[in-house]
């Protein structure tokens, strides 16, 4: 089970802004059991940025759509002439979701509009491959939807180390490099000036550092 919170709507505005069209996809299993990115989340803040927008006096057109899971390609299909219609995609899903879905449409930027805090336990036959640390702050917008936190072996947010060979890891032969996978999507989405401003170093206090951490939604105890 995966769990987020919604990104604040400053940030989330923010991250829309150069966009005259946009697509919020919510995703229907894990974020909408914690009530930060399913159907009725994705509506709620459809309304609150299209309130915010209007109060600065910018037209922009939001679709809402919610698919039941961003991290399969039988539902993400779903998604695809909605995706097509718009700018750009804020997912409402976990950072393994927006990943996905920018893998699915190397063309269209996706954004996280939640940050993902961290990870539980699937117990099931098949093989994964983990593509989100839940670090509690996702800057997947400025890695063009490829996280460098988990996809890089030194977890580099500043570019490559200069190591790999034929688009692979020095660390293993077997993993792809994650900074040039960032490279190409940046490339494709025209937006390799994201590269030129400096990450700083992450606070690793809201990733699993800090030890185990919990969710309390208070407006949904019982």
């Amino acid at each position: 089970m995966i769990v987020g919170e919604q990104k604040p709507i400053a940030e989330i505005k923010a991250m829309v802004a150069p966009y005259n069209k946009v697509l919020i996809l919510g995703c229907g299993t894990c974020v909408k059991t914690c009530f930060a990115g399913g159907e009725d989340e994705a509506a709620v803040l459809t309304s609150a940025l299209r309130l915010a927008f209007k109060k600065d006096g910018k037209n922009i057109e939001i679709e809402t759509q919610t698919i039941e899971r961003q991290c399969e390609d039988g539902f993400i299909k779903e998604s695809a002439a909605a995706v097509s219609r718009n700018e750009a995609v804020l997912s409402l899903a976990c950072g393994a979701g927006v990943q996905d879905m920018a893998r699915r449409f190397p063309v269209t930027p996706v954004l996280p509009g939640v940050n993902t805090t961290f990870i539980g336990v699937l117990e099931k036959q098949g093989l994964f491959t983990e593509e989100c640390l839940g670090c509690g702050h996702c800057e997947l917008a400025v890695f063009g939807g490829v996280c460098p936190v988990t996809r890089c072996s030194k977890k580099l947010l500043n570019g490559p180390c200069g190591g790999s060979r034929d688009g692979k890891c020095e660390i293993s032969p077997d993993t792809d490099c994650a900074w040039q996978l960032i490279i190409a999507r940046l490339t494709a989405l025209g937006q390799m000036d994201n590269l030129r401003t400096y990450i700083p170093p992450k606070d690793w206090r809201t990733s699993h550092a800090g030890g185990p951490r919990k969710l309390v939604r208070e407006d949904h105890i019982i």
